[in-house]
């Protein structure tokens, strides 16, 4: 299995991000492949945007998955916020193309969920894939999480709602 490690984006780390590439990498000191992100830019600025208005919830916006043989960023994950009410947390990730099926995501989302879990407001963490056999979807049964349902997203359609509890 790939050996990563997440780093945090605050404020500092995310305002590099939407510099460009160059000075991301300079920043944090790592290799920064082109291209590292399908999710794009918007992303990071919704990121920056809610840190922003509630810095208390920085933890529970945006990391970046970094390789440590190669000190070389692979892809970007994170939450999709604070814990809800209800203690439950959704992750999201992206592995960059040239670094998938190396167990990576599956690596991520491990990090992603023990990171969760010591808070002890989290209950559940959650994730959504598309409805279909794919990769994140064994990124996910690896994972333990459980399909819980099917919903249909405005952006996306059909899709598979997972969770795992504590």
């Amino acid at each position: 299995m790939a050996n990563i490690r997440l780093i945090h984006c605050d404020r500092p780390v995310l305002e590099a991000i939407l510099v460009g590439n160059d000075t991301l990498a300079d920043y944090l000191k790592i290799e920064v492949p082109e291209p590292w992100t399908e999710f794009g830019l918007p992303a990071f600025n919704y990121a920056l945007a809610r840190i922003q208005e509630a810095p208390e919830t920085t933890q529970w916006w945006t990391y970046l998955p970094i390789l440590e043989g190669s000190n070389t960023l692979v892809g970007s994950c994170g939450y999709k916020g604070a814990p809800s009410a209800e203690g439950m947390v959704e992750i999201g990730y992206e592995v960059a193309r040239d670094f998938r099926g190396q167990g990576i995501a599956t690596e991520i989302t491990r990090l992603l969920v023990e990171r969760a879990f010591q808070d002890t407001r989290v209950n559940t963490v959650q994730a959504h894939t598309l409805a279909e056999r794919n990769a994140s979807v064994r990124v996910l049964e690896k994972n333990r999480f459980v399909r819980i349902k099917e919903i249909h997203d405005d952006t996306d359609g059909l899709i598979w709602q997972w969770q795992l509890p504590r």
